[in-house]
Formats: C-alpha cells, structure tokens, sequence
C-alpha cells in the first residue's frame, strides 16, 4: 500500500501545493475503492513529482 497520508510533509505544504497533495489524496481513495485497476506505485511517484515542482516554484518567488 502507497504512503499517501504525508506526501512531501503534506503538513508543511502551503498554497497550490497543499491544494494538490489534498485532491490527490481524495482521488487516490477514489481510485483505491473503485472496480478500476489502479497502479498505486505509479499514482504516488507521479504526485512527489508534481509536489516537488510545485514546492520549487513556490519557493523561487
């Protein structure tokens, strides 16, 4: 099971990147109770990276 509950210290997250890491954890259960395959391993490295970016961008300015 991916460790969705703390992307990133999702506590330390602010802005856009605290919007995101929330969306992407309702979406992860959505996914997770859906009838759907799911590739959870996939999902989770797809959103640090968008975490990261987004965490970068907020700090350059």
């Amino acid at each position: 099971m991916a460790n969705i509950e703390k992307p990133l210290s999702q506590s330390d997250l602010k802005g856009p990147a605290r919007d995101f890491a929330d969306f992407c954890k309702a979406e992860f259960e959505r996914r997770r109770n859906s009838d759907s395959p799911f590739d959870e391993s996939s999902y989770q490295e797809a959103m640090e990276l968008v975490l990261r970016k987004l965490v970068a961008s907020a700090e350059e300015v």
